[in-house]
């Protein structure tokens, strides 16, 4: 970390810490993770809500919002990749006391979201016909997967903004905040979904509508709790000039996160269009596919509500120079984070058909679901594991090991066994043996993990001060 001469003459002593650096480790690694993780929940809610919601509309129409899925979630990629560099780096200037150094990190964070939002509407814009047509050539569901897809990105403004600021609230210890951003976000959506998709018989254009709406409610109070009640940052664009050198080292951190996302939109594509082409059921493999994404997001949500909460703790304590309170946060939150994993794949054995019928699910989406949950769920523990891990490569500046580590899994392993056992699947009248790619290529991304993480431990853990817990 390179300091300019007014950082050096604002590094504050460590004996003015904030509770990241004084709080025992287990009440601190939930008193961060439970506000994210109970806002993620109800985040988690609201997509599944949507997309009940939608179903009733179609099945068509619920088969549009899952192929609009990849592009979605490439743009919410984007947005979180660039607040997890943020979200480091300014942990670790705050850990080392650089109050000043913080405040320019968060108000180039605040520029590079809106720089998100007006790429992510450009390529809503220009490119959304082509995306749905490269997938299916069911007009109907193209032109619901347009509307649908052309709203949430013209107006993602909201979305990429309540991220950045959000991230800002839990990078300074303000979990609880962010909480409550998230839920106004999801109940406002909740409450607009109906009103939008019946009410006005908007359909599929309503529930982006509503989205769209909420995420907004959601960004105006991050943006009010920053100015009012987070006192370790002071945010202001009076004579903001973006500070490319800053923007560097936020992309540094933050750039591996963004293209692991994307990678897994180009997972999520391609896995639609093998689903589409090779499975018995065709489209209705496709949208379980989908409703799978929206269940699964119940039993990953607490995950990464872990992982974020987790991340400006390592982070801060790096900064601080203290290695036993990070080692104590990562192998607690991986033990956590594995304990979650394995309550989630008990329920997705137990009641995968029961799941699936809150989406209206047919005989043939049943068929194709049931195993779909059955079988990805065997992966759940490894990934658990995974991204626990990870949350400390992306603290300490190593984001690239979870880049290499997702391109790995998913374009190296998932994808080419998906292919080669749904071609065969499709040969022997057997379309389930495509599920498990997701336990086959977990495995190899468990073992490159693993061996990332020694590597660091060596390299960056390892030679710190012993500190105190």
């Amino acid at each position: 970390m390179v300091l300019t001469k007014s950082e050096e003459k604002r590094v504050i002593p460590l004996h003015e810490e904030n509770k990241l650096g004084v709080m025992p480790i287990t009440k601190l690694i939930w008193n961060m993770s439970l506000p994210i993780i109970a806002s993620m929940l109800v985040q988690a809610l609201y997509n599944i809500v949507d997309s009940w919601f939608v179903s009733r509309v179609s099945e068509q129409a619920l088969t549009a919002v899952s192929l609009a899925f990849p592009a979605q979630n490439l743009m919410i990629g984007l947005a979180t990749g660039t607040a997890v560099g943020v979200n480091a780096l300014m942990g670790r200037a705050l850990g080392a006391g650089l109050r000043e150094r913080a405040d320019k990190v968060a108000n180039n964070g605040v520029f590079l979201a809106v720089v998100g939002f007006v790429i992510s509407a450009l390529l809503g814009l220009t490119c959304s016909d082509l995306f749905f047509r490269s997938q299916t050539q069911v007009e109907n569901i193209i032109q619901m997967g347009n509307d649908y897809l052309r709203i949430v990105t013209i107006g993602s403004l909201g979305m990429f903004c309540q991220i950045m600021y959000e991230r800002l609230l839990q990078g300074t210890g303000r979990s609880i905040l962010s909480m409550y951003t998230q839920g106004l976000g999801a109940i406002i959506n909740i409450i607009l979904d109906p009103i939008f998709i019946f009410g006005l018989k908007m359909g599929v254009a309503g529930a982006a509508v509503a989205t769209i709406i909420g995420q907004f409610c959601g960004c105006a109070l991050a943006i009010y709790f920053n100015h009012k009640k987070n006192t370790d940052i002071t945010l202001s664009l009076r004579g903001f000039r973006p500070n490319w050198r800053l923007i560097g080292e936020i992309y540094a951190i933050g750039l591996p996160s963004v293209i692991m996302i994307a990678i897994g939109s180009v997972m999520t594509f391609l896995m639609n269009k093998i689903l589409i082409t090779y499975h018995a059921a065709h489209e209705t493999a496709a949208t379980a596919f989908g409703v799978y994404f929206k269940l699964n997001s119940f039993i990953f949500m607490p995950i990464f509500g872990l992982n974020n909460g987790v991340i400006p703790i390592v982070a801060y304590n790096y900064g601080a120079q203290n290695r036993r309170r990070m080692m104590a946060t990562i192998k607690r939150s991986t033990l956590y984070a594995c304990c979650i994993m394995v309550f989630g794949t008990v329920l997705f054995w137990a009641i995968p058909d029961t799941l699936l019928r809150l989406f209206d699910a047919s005989d043939v989406m049943l068929a194709a679901g049931v195993p779909a949950l059955r079988i990805i769920s065997l992966s759940f523990c490894m990934a658990g594991a995974c991204i626990a891990l990870g949350s400390s490569f992306q603290a300490l500046g190593k984001s690239m090991y979870s880049m290499v580590t997702s391109i790995v899994r998913q374009l190296v392993f998932l994808i080419p066994i998906a292919y080669v056992l749904a071609r065969y699947g499709a040969s022997v009248g057997n379309s389930d043996l495509v599920w498990w790619c997701y336990p086959l290529a977990e495995i190899f991304s468990l073992a490159l993990t693993l061996v990332f993480f020694s590597r660091m431990y060596k390299t960056i853990i390892a030679p710190l001060p012993e500190g105190r817990e």
